[in-house]
């Protein structure tokens, strides 16, 4: 490590070097990201831990953008998306950034679950942890992002799903009524999920930054399973390069999806307004 350490800095301003290994601030940053030590040999599947933050980087700068637009209100929302959709300056690329971004979101976090399940990552109980609460926290904002355009699906999904809550013995019902603020999904329940969907996001961030301060305390596996310490490369420029190209790739894919076939993986129901009174065959 202090061979690679002492390459890294022959090709580096001494003042730049002095500066990112004294600055406190700027130091954790350096340990974090640039000179942290990891594995030589980690594949591609290493990449989509890195996709998983730029996802969430696209959902919260959509996201906060589409709700300067967006009405919480049983009878305005879904007027609202189709007025971000149509008249609001490039709001369709903002509404399919944020809903495709959310797919995008879950189809990285299966394959970096998938290469956790299988390289063994899971071993390390602590960073598993958070990220198992990370899952269930991305599952709960999908779903309470899912009801806010109040289309058939977003109306029916959340009468179906909440409905899951009367199951639990005793205290089922109550929690129900709780939830939907009335006898049934209203407006009440709407505004409860746009305000849970606007906050989970920020407790989301402190659950990844959690998760990478403990996958940094002990480092990360490899796909070998074995005792990588002698065996490390600095982050930057090996791993940086190996995620700026797995950036490239998401962003075709992305792309494509944003402006070429936004609805591949969407619902066509949801682009019929929210009717208590007519329920979709499939529900």
């Amino acid at each position: 490590m202090a061979v690679n350490n002492s390459v890294n800095n022959i090709n580096t301003p001494k003042s730049a070097v002095t500066w990112r290994k004294t600055n406190k601030l700027v130091k954790i940053m350096n340990d974090s990201f640039y000179d942290l030590p990891c594995p030589i040999n980690l594949n591609a599947w290493w990449s989509f831990g890195s996709m998983l933050g730029l996802c969430l980087v696209i959902q919260l700068l959509s996201g906060l953008l589409l709700s300067i637009h967006y009405t919480a209100h049983e009878s305005m929302a879904f007027d609202s998306v189709v007025h971000i959709m149509r008249n609001v300056e490039k709001g369709w690329m903002l509404r399919n950034m944020h809903a495709n971004g959310s797919s995008m979101f879950f189809i990285c976090i299966y394959a970096h679950i998938g290469r956790g399940l299988y390289y063994g990552s899971y071993l390390d109980k602590t960073v598993w942890f958070f990220g198992v609460h990370l899952f269930l926290l991305t599952m709960a904002e999908a779903f309470l992002g899912y009801t806010l355009p109040w289309g058939q699906m977003s109306y029916w999904g959340a009468t179906v799903i909440t409905n899951m809550l009367s199951v639990i013995p005793a205290v089922g019902d109550g929690m129900l009524r709780y939830v939907w603020g009335s006898w049934t999904v209203c407006n009440a329940t709407l505004k409860r999920f746009y305000t849970l969907h606007f906050l989970l996001p920020f407790v989301m961030v402190a659950f990844v930054f959690l998760h990478l301060f403990f996958l940094h305390e002990k480092g990360s596996n490899n796909p070998l399973g074995i005792e990588s310490d002698t065996m490390c490369i600095p982050f930057h420029p090996f791993y940086t390069v190996k995620d700026l190209f797995g950036y490239v790739c998401f962003g075709f894919f992305f792309m494509y999806l944003v402006c070429v076939d936004p609805e591949l993986l969407g619902n066509h129901l949801n682009y019929w307004p929210a009717n208590s009174m007519k329920t979709p065959i499939h529900v």
